[in-house]
């Protein structure tokens, strides 16, 4: 079993063996880590650039990542990745961090926060 953070979905599925205080904890100290990340180019974190499809945090605390770039030629590409398994890594709690890059669905400015439209000026 797993519970899983959707990127900009306060909805978190609870079909974990964790206890649900545990996996509320590991959830959001993920979010706040991977805040911490910006690509290099963007003055905005990743998370705030919807740049995160999904967390998977599992029954034995391993933690799945699936995240993408704005392009596929994103100069960070080699970087970023290692980047955000380091920073979920950080997090107390956390087992094995998988990370892996997707492309589908293709990102689009639609998935940033305000928060990221505000600190980019792309209202």
């Amino acid at each position: 079993m797993t519970d899983t953070i959707e990127a900009k979905s306060s909805n978190m599925e609870t079909n974990s063996a964790l206890p649900p205080e545990e996996t509320e904890r590991l959830g959001g100290e993920i979010v706040a880590a991977l805040k911490t990340v910006f690509d290099p180019e963007i003055p905005a974190d990743i998370y705030e650039l919807g740049l995160i499809y999904k967390v998977d945090i599992k029954d034995d605390r391993s933690v799945d990542v699936m995240m993408t770039l704005t392009t596929p030629n994103c100069p960070a590409a080699g970087e970023l990745p290692q980047m955000v398994e380091n920073a979920v890594a950080s997090v107390p709690g956390v087992g094995v961090v998988n990370v892996n890059l997707v492309w589908e669905p293709a990102w689009t400015p639609d998935r940033m926060t305000d928060e990221a439209r505000l600190v980019l000026n792309m209202w």
